[in-house]
Formats: C-alpha cells, sequence, structure tokens
C-alpha cells in the first residue's frame, strides 16, 4: 500500500488520458463565477521530474507525454498547464493531478489533497506550497467519506488510487454510491487502469449499474514494454460536466488516430 509511487509511472499515457480529461472539466467548471472544491484521495507528490532516473528506468513518458504533447492545441486547458510548468520548471517538468488542479483553480476555489506515503507527502507539501490548499498524510477514503459534502458544496472529487490493494476493485462501486448519496452535486471521477486480464470490468459494471447516468470512457494503447500488463485507461464520472462526452470522444479519436501505428 505504501510502496507505490508514480514517479515511475510519470507522463505516461494513462496520465495524458486522465490529466487532459481532468484540465478540461476544471476549465469548464471554472467559467462560473462561484466558488468550489476540489478533492483527491491519492495525490502522489504533485510534480515529476521526467529526467529522474526512476522515470526513465521504466520509459513511460517517452511513450506517452513525450509523443502525446503535440496531440492538443495550444489553448487547450491541458497545453496550457503543461506550458506553464515547463516555464516555471524546465522541459523535463510533469505536473501530477494536484498541480494541474492548482493551475485550474481560482483563488476563490478549495483544494483538499490527501497522501498516505510519508516521502510522496513530503514532496506533496513541498510542490504545492506555492498553491495553498489543505493537505492531509491519511487514508484518502477516510478523507473524503468524512469531507464529503464539502463547502463550497460545487466541485469535483478526483480519485485515483493505485490499485495496489486488490480488494480496491470490490469495495470501490460502495464507496463511491456512499459519497454519491452524501453529496449528490459533486463530479466524481475515478481513474482505472485497463490490464490484460481485465480485473476492472466487474468493477465497472457494479458502478454503473449503481450510477447508470455517470460516464464510463476508455483508451486502449501499446504496452509500454515487453510484458508491461497494462493496456488502457479508464474514467468513471458521475455528473460530467455538459460537453465532457464530446470532449472525451474527441480525445478517443486522437488515441485511435494517433497510436494506429506500432510504437
Amino acid at each position: 500500500m505504501l510502496s507505490y509511487q508514480h514517479i515511475y509511472h510519470a507522463g505516461n499515457l494513462a496520465d495524458v488520458h486522465k490529466h487532459s480529461l481532468l484540465a478540461w472539466v476544471l476549465a469548464y467548471m471554472t467559467r462560473k463565477d462561484k466558488p468550489l472544491s476540489y478533492i483527491e484521495t491519492h495525490a502522489g507528490r504533485g510534480l515529476y521530474d521526467l529526467a529522474d532516473a526512476a522515470a526513465l528506468k521504466t520509459g513511460e513518458a517517452a511513450k506517452g507525454i513525450n509523443l502525446a504533447a503535440d496531440w492538443f492545441a495550444a489553448d487547450h486547458p491541458y497545453a496550457v498547464v503543461l506550458q506553464k510548468i515547463r516555464v516555471k520548471h524546465g522541459p523535463n517538468a510533469y505536473p501530477g493531478s494536484p498541480v494541474i488542479a492548482a493551475e485550474c483553480l481560482r483563488p476563490m476555489d478549495n483544494i483538499h489533497l490527501s497522501e498516505l506515503h510519508p516521502q510522496e507527502f513530503a514532496a506533496l507539501q513541498t510542490h504545492m506550497a506555492p498553491y495553498g490548499g489543505f493537505f492531509r498524510q491519511s487514508d484518502g477514503w477516510e478523507m473524503a467519506l468524512s469531507l464529503c459534502p464539502p463547502e463550497p458544496r460545487r466541485g469535483l472529487l478526483l480519485i485515483d488510487p493505485s490499485f495496489e490493494v486488490k480488494t480496491d476493485y470490490q469495495t470501490i462501486p460502495k464507496t463511491i454510491a456512499q459519497i454519491h448519496r452524501k453529496w449528490g452535486v459533486g463530479v466524481i471521477m475515478l481513474w482505472y487502469p485497463i490490464l490484460t486480464d481485465a480485473p476492472h470490468a466487474p468493477m465497472i459494471k457494479s458502478l454503473q449499474e449503481a450510477l447508470p447516468d455517470a460516464i464510463a470512457h476508455e483508451v486502449r494503447f501499446p504496452p509500454a514494454r515487453p510484458g508491461h500488463r497494462m493496456v488502457g485507461s479508464g474514467l468513471f464520472v458521475v455528473n460530467p460536466p455538459f460537453g465532457f462526452a464530446e470532449e472525451a470522444a474527441r480525445l478517443s479519436a486522437l488515441f485511435q488516430d494517433k497510436l494506429s501505428d506500432p510504437m
């Protein structure tokens, strides 16, 4: 549970999928002149150096953001954040979801982050210090259940577990349903990996039965290296904002068109 460190996977194609849609949703939500809450259960360290030995070891960024950076127009919210972070921290910097959120949010908005890993939490505090917010070294599920409904009630919850705890696949549908009952207006985004043996399939079936109006969006891609089990990325989104389905369809087309030839 405390062994996962996202630096080995930062900037991979799953990040491109998750972060580009997260940035789009937050850009949409911040158009309205009303404050919102951003909550993240598994925050990681917030900012990554893609020249770090750990990142280079897996090569996932080389087959991820290094290929996909030019997929997005310069004014796309994801591209805007990437450019800001590279200007601030150099060309090898990559923002995790907490930094993406902080760059998209406004002074009137609240941000709540949880990270259990002690080293990752220390790095998160350092990287998020310029932005402010509320940070907890705690179990993210406990934070979400205790915090929701947040104040302000309008907002987004990102759930991005490592799925190293195999029981997550069984417990997540019940937990999300519980959070949704407490916070019916909240946008809830669950990220999940698509692995070769598809352990996510029963979880998504249960979620769709409980929340039939939600959207499950998935993209597929080649494994980052021989023997790597992840062959896609999924987002299950409760209360998706207007236009989300169209944006997700555009992203699907990008993945299909750009990855049609073997990498």
